[in-house]
């Protein structure tokens, strides 16, 4: 059985920065958690993880997400 390596540190801070920036790019354009969620084609649970800076996020996700926030307007 293999272990996984830990994250390194500056690849956690990114994600960490990213999940930031995403939740507060949401609330300033008012936008809930679900409608986000709705606009991404992913469930609320996703978007509160990519928020909180969960690295388990897969890499779909990461992409769906910022396109869908940013290429449409509510």
């Amino acid at each position: 059985m293999t272990t996984k390596l830990p994250l390194p540190l500056p690849a956690r801070r990114a994600v960490a920065k990213l999940g930031d920036d995403l939740s507060r790019s949401r609330r300033r354009r008012q936008l809930t958690q679900v409608s986000l969620a709705e606009r991404s084609g992913v469930s609320p649970a996703t978007i509160k993880r990519l928020e909180s800076g969960d690295t388990r996020v897969s890499l779909e996700a990461l992409a769906r997400v910022p396109a869908a926030h940013v290429l449409r307007r509510h």
